[in-house]
């Protein structure tokens, strides 16, 4: 399934709102031709840079991976990749645990 990212561009002087670029990665072609007098296929991505905005729109059938992008980094390094939340100085799981079990022993 192809997946849509952002690529943002450096500000111009007269830009309005911050330039950006479509990219979509993992694409799969499809041909579409609508009848015998028009023999060609039909670009879907045809005017999408102008409609949202954008500086282009870049098609790939392989993936893409822009750095901007990878989310990667605000992942743990630890095993099973959890995430721990924290209200002021307390751990949030820890208060959820705490009330959960204070329900159970209470019924």
């Amino acid at each position: 399934m192809a997946r849509l990212q952002i690529l943002e561009l450096p500000e111009g002087a007269g830009d309005e709102r911050p330039p950006f670029v479509l990219v979509v990665d993992q694409y799969e072609p499809q041909r579409y031709i609508l009848g015998p007098d028009q023999p060609e296929p039909v670009d879907q991505f045809a005017g999408i840079a102008e409609r949202i905005g954008a500086r282009a729109v870049l098609v790939f059938e392989e993936t893409i991976d822009i750095p901007a992008n990878d989310a990667s980094a605000y992942l743990p390094h630890e095993p099973g990749n959890e995430i721990n939340l924290k209200l002021g100085d307390q751990d949030v799981r820890a208060a959820h645990d705490k009330a959960t079990n204070g329900e159970q022993t209470q019924r």
